[in-house]
């Protein structure tokens, strides 16, 4: 709600005057209104404004879920103090990201003795802290939790291994080789598990994957129906998850009906590991699968694994071709309508018939995404990104023509050599900016062709007529959408230092541009929005044909558009800026970015942006403009820049944000630092997953997980 709702109370006979009270509203209606509110205003602050809002405030629907994990004004005190006021009504409690809150604010959440549902990934908790709270939280089924080093399970009492052994749902965040609570919760059905452990501590030394003493105690798996782990970069996270798998190997539960790893890189399979597959193929049969993509390439595991009603197959980055894809996954053109989500970014081969004798830029068959698209009709979730998708010449086959039969997407990925005009590509003769080298450097002075500044000026160009027009125009429903270039790689991969080269992008999508760009402004409820490696943007014109329609644009991520050598789409940039009042994160990654005075103040005007991220090799900031930023965007409590900058700015620059910032913005997490410094690494492991995950890092983020993996 963004009115106070004490000023409308307290404008009560001027309302009245005007014919409109918001206290006449039906208790249904005001309930609705109040849902909106975060539950910290709802308890402490609007109920104190009048009696009715007092009861309602307390209302059942609104106090039985309190969601803090985006709440970024919350303190400890005001968790203390909600929890002495409503800690007994509340069953489900959500703490996830809360990382500027102290531990012991996790004191008070013993307060709350009916919760079933505690999810606190991401905040600091002891073994110590988690064994007092646990132990009175004796009606708790679902919990999350990170483990941090230095935990110690045999600091567990026995009142709180008996709570962890009612726990059916457990997510656990993994710092440092541990089973951590695992062993004790006895009657698991959900187990998320994620990896994120060092290969190096920040001393230097090797770290080992094998568990802390005393550990040895074996997971109970034998009810589980949820199994999904998802590692971070590094040998030892491979160490320690498979020692999680072992006991998996030796008996399969028998009512597993999801199943997922999800490991970048090479993660072999071992003698265990196909024991355990070979089991599975056997006993169970699965809703969801995702695999790493050596445990499926050249072997016949599809082939033999058993499927019930689908809703979730991610074969990322997997060899796997069209043909073995219809054949064992769709059982040749199977009614699949219960699949909602499917992930085949990086699978190049995944729309051919064959892989053996065919190149990545072939030209796909058609006859298999039609096929695809008519078994698989309810998809809301798809990802064909990073691979080069080239449809032939043949009318109607057009990749864009088939996907727009999906009337139900509300996410989807694809890389940009997807989305051309084939006639027209072959058509149109190479054009002065598509023969500039797209490498970094000083550029030689051309011809630019002018292209239009507005919608109306590009529809008397007849772009509407092109595929990804009348695709955009189909699917009026879609929410997230991300564009990326085949060979796009971050500046920034996770544990390495700042890629300096990038290739070049694919030919066929050397005539992607503004005209394209503009054609996503028919998205009217498009919330999330990614592109990267647009070589034809000329202008950014299309840029501000969203920022006027799609006024429901909440995170913006744009990366290596146009000449790398300069930013062609400043001035649009900043016209768009203009218009997203919702926008709450936005992530920039273009080389010589210059964030001066002009871009912030036109960045003011996003008056919900929370998150920033800018990464630029060779970049520049003003430091006066970036504080201006600061001081006139009250809801910022992430900035992020990576830039050129010598080490002495960013840090100057970066204590004078926390200094003047930090005691009103308790979540404020301020990184400041020269892309290519080699201590980046270092730098990154301090920012809090959740920024890390969501917005720091690039990456495509469409069915990257199962629809509601967890709450």
């Amino acid at each position: 709600v963004s009115f106070p709702l004490q000023e409308v109370v307290s404008e009560e006979s001027e309302e009245e005057s005007n014919g409109v009270n918001l206290m006449e509203f039906s208790d249904e209606i005001l309930l609705h209104i109040l849902s909106y509110v975060p539950c910290t205003d709802l308890v402490l602050n609007v109920r104190r404004t009048c009696r009715k809002l007092a009861t309602l405030c307390l209302d059942k629907s609104l106090t039985h879920t309190v969601l803090l994990q985006k709440d970024y004004k919350v303190n400890k005190d005001k968790v203390k103090q909600l929890m002495r006021d409503i800690g007994k009504e509340i069953y489900q409690l959500n703490m996830a990201g809360c990382y500027w809150l102290p531990s012991s604010t996790i004191d008070h959440v013993t307060r709350c003795k009916n919760l079933v549902k505690l999810n606190l990934s991401g905040c600091h908790i002891t073994s110590l802290r988690l064994s007092k709270m646990l132990s009175t939280l004796q009606h708790l089924r679902s919990l999350a939790i990170d483990v941090n080093p230095g935990f110690d399970a045999s600091q567990l009492s026995s009142e709180c291994k008996a709570t962890l052994s009612r726990v059916s749902e457990l997510k656990q965040t993994l710092y440092t080789p541990s089973y951590g609570v695992v062993p004790c919760c006895t009657s698991l059905e959900k187990l998320l598990l994620y990896f994120e452990i060092l290969d190096r501590s920040r001393e230097g030394f090797m770290l080992s994957g094998q568990l802390m003493v005393g550990e040895s105690n074996v997971p109970h798996y034998q009810n589980l129906r949820v199994f999904y782990a998802r590692l971070a970069p590094g040998y030892v996270n491979q160490e320690v998850v498979r020692l999680y798998l072992a006991v998996l190997s030796d008996r399969t539960p028998e009512n597993l009906h999801a199943f997922l790893i999800s490991a970048p890189g090479s993660f072999a399979e071992t003698g265990a590991t196909k024991n355990l597959l070979d089991s599975m193929a056997r006993n169970v049969r699965l809703d969801a699968l995702q695999l790493p993509k050596a445990w499926i390439n050249g072997s016949g595991l599809l082939q033999h694994l058993k499927f019930n009603n689908p809703f979730y197959f991610s074969f990322s980055r997997c060899t796997l071709s069209g043909g073995h894809l219809i054949q064992r996954v769709i059982n040749g053109g199977k009614d699949l309508k219960s699949l909602t989500s499917l992930n085949l970014s990086g699978c190049i081969h995944c729309l051919a018939p064959e892989s053996l004798f065919r190149k990545a830029d072939d030209d796909i068959d058609s006859s298999i995404l039609e096929s695809l698209v008519a078994s698989c009709c309810n998809l809301r979730h798809l990802n064909l990104s990073a691979a080069h998708h080239h449809s032939s010449e043949s009318i109607g086959n057009h990749l864009c023509q088939l996907l727009s039969r999906l009337k139900h997407l509300l996410s989807l990925a694809l890389p940009v050599c997807s989305i051309t005009d084939v006639a027209a590509n072959v058509e149109k003769p190479p054009t002065a900016s598509n023969l500039v080298p797209q490498t970094f450097g000083r550029k030689v002075r051309i011809g630019i062709q002018t292209y239009p500044r507005n919608l109306g000026d590009q529809a008397n160009q007849k772009i509407e007529s092109s595929v990804f027009w009348a695709l955009m125009g189909s699917l009026r429903f879609l929410e997230t959408l991300e564009i990326i270039g085949s060979s796009f790689s971050s500046a920034m991969p996770r544990n390495e230092p700042a890629i300096r080269n990038s290739l070049p992008p694919c030919a066929r999508a050397q005539g992607v541009g503004d005209s394209e760009v503009a054609a996503i402004s028919q998205l009217t409820y498009l919330q999330s929005l990614t592109l990267a490696q647009l070589p034809n943007i000329l202008t950014g014109s299309g840029l501000v044909s969203i920022g006027l329609q799609c006024q429901h644009l909440r995170t913006l991520s744009l990366a290596n558009l146009g000449m790398m050598g300069k930013v062609v789409y400043m001035s649009a940039l900043m016209d768009m800026l203009k218009h997203c009042k919702c926008l709450r994160d936005l992530r920039l990654e273009q080389p010589y970015f210059c964030a001066g005075a002009q871009f912030f103040q036109a960045l003011s005007h996003c008056s919900s942006l929370q998150r920033l991220c800018i990464v630029s090799r060779s970049g520049t900031l003003q430091s006066d403009a970036v504080m201006s930023f600061m001081a006139n965007c009250l809801e910022v409590i992430m900035c992020h820049m990576f830039m050129g900058e010598s080490l002495t700015v960013c840090k100057n620059l970066q204590q004078s944000i926390v200094r003047s910032f930090q005691a009103d913005r308790p979540a404020l997490n301020v990184v400041i630092f020269p892309l290519l410094h080699e201590d980046l690494t270092e730098v990154i492991r301090d920012v809090p997953m959740r920024h890390l995950d969501e917005i720091t890092l690039f990456k495509s983020r469409v069915a990257e997980e199962p629809p509601n993996l967890w709450w």
